[in-house]
Order: C-alpha cells, then structure tokens, then sequence
C-alpha cells in the first residue's frame, strides 16, 4: 500500500516553498545553515526562516506568490541558534541525533509514482493517489471524474465527486507527507527546508541512494557533532547528497516529489 500526492497539494505547496527559501540561502552562501517552516492555507503564508543567510525578504515573498499564488506573507527571519552554528564552525559536522533508513522502491511505489507524474503532467492540480495491491483511487481536483475514467476504468475515481482543491480547501505544512516522499524509507527526520549539513537531508538521501544501488535496506544512526557515520565521512555524505540535489535543479525542485 503507497500514497503519493502531486506538487500542487497543500502539504507539497509549503515543501516547495520551504526548498525555495533554502535555494536563495545558497545563493548568498556556499554552505548556508538554514531551517524553514512553512504553513500555508486561506490566503496566508506563514514562514519561520532560522538561518546564518542574508535573505532578501522580497525575494522569499515573490517565491511565495510564484508557487502559491498572491498571498499574504508572515515571513520571519531570525539567527540560527549559537550552539548549532559552532558545530558546523570548522567543517562538516553531523547536524543532528537521528536514525535514518533506506529502503529499495517497491514495483508498486514505483508504479504509483509513474501515475501520479502522468496524471500531473496533464492535470497541474491538486491530487492524492494509493494503491493497494491491484486497487487504485485516484483523488484528481480540476478536472472531470469522467474524463479520469475513461483513461483509468478500473480505478475508484473522486469518491466525493469533482472538486477544487488547492490551499482555500486544506492548509498545507512542511513535511507532512514524508510517506509519499520517501514511501518505505520514512523515519523521525523531515526532508524538505534544510541545508545539506542537517542529517535530516543529506543522511537521508545518502541512505536511500545506497538501499537503491546495493537492493538492500540500509540503517544509519548519527548524534550532533559526529565527523563520520558507519566509517564514511560525513563530509562525503554531504557531497552526494549536493550531487543529487543539484541533479533535480535545486531544493525547490527536491521538494516537488521527494525521493520516490
């Protein structure tokens, strides 16, 4: 059983923004220390910035408004805490206690995955998708039932009827559909409005790379502070999961579908 949601809801709304937020950190910084969170819903954005950046606020505010529409914007932007910034102070340093875990994609999570991308590629709108075994629903706003029928006969389509979605229906949060971007792999660490410091990122993209290159799972755990995790540096775990970042083209674009 997997559920995947679209770039347009409500919960990846404010991911993306997150991610973008974290892409203008890294404009004014090779190795920005940021955290984001972002709460989006009925005509307001809501985002707390803690970072070691100099933001241009104008910017954050047009991010918003370019992904989410003209809303009204709560941006505040504070320090990052002391005692975090003088972990990282002379080189790269585990930025958090945390276990991570790694599992190989399922042929179902991947199937799933293909649907939700098609069906977004037509249909640029809020949507949720599970599949269970041989069962689909298809929750798709914008766009007739009937039209999603004809292509996906078999599917249990809309159960309510047609709707609209998008943030006037629900409010969205920074990593609140951590299931749908890391499927089997979740753990206690979000992904998505951090730098590549936090272990939250990189470890987990670091650990789901390997579960997909070896086929195995792979477990980590790591404590603030440490150089190194299962004898890998964590400046190499750092550097892959900047690799894989600017792969997709960014955070931003990290935060459109997560890591499956």
């Amino acid at each position: 059983m997997f559920e995947k949601v679209n770039p347009s809801h409500p919960d990846k709304v404010a991911d993306r923004i997150a991610g973008a937020i974290v892409d203008l950190a890294y404009e004014t910084q090779i190795d920005p220390k940021v955290a984001v969170e972002v709460l989006i819903g009925h005509g307001v954005c809501h985002a707390i910035v803690e970072t070691s950046a100099i933001l241009n606020k104008q910017k954050v505010i047009d991010a918003v408004h370019r992904i989410a529409g003209p809303l009204d914007v709560d941006l505040v932007v504070v320090p990052q805490d002391a005692h975090l910034a003088r972990n990282q102070e002379d080189g790269f340093r585990c930025g958090d206690n945390g276990i991570f875990k790694g599992v190989p994609v399922t042929v179902e999570q991947s199937t799933l995955s293909d649907i939700a991308r098609s069906l977004y590629e037509k249909h640029p709108y809020d949507g949720k998708y599970i599949m269970d075994g041989g069962d689909l629903i298809i929750c798709q706003s914008n766009v007739a039932t009937s039209a999603l029928q004809e292509v996906y006969p078999d599917a249990t389509i809309n159960p309510l009827g047609d709707w609209s979605g998008g943030t006037d229906v629900d409010t969205g949060a920074t990593n609140r559909k951590l299931g749908s971007d890391m499927a089997d792999s979740v753990t206690g660490g979000g992904l998505h409005g951090k730098d590549l410091s936090k272990a939250d990122v990189s470890v987990n993209i670091f650990a789901w790379l390997e579960a997909q290159r070896t086929g195995r799972i792979v477990e980590l755990s790591c404590a603030i502070g440490d150089t190194h995790i299962n004898g890998v540096p964590y400046e190499d775990i750092v550097e892959t999961a900047r690799d894989f970042i600017r792969s997709l083209g960014g955070f931003e674009k990290f935060a459109e579908w997560g890591l499956v």
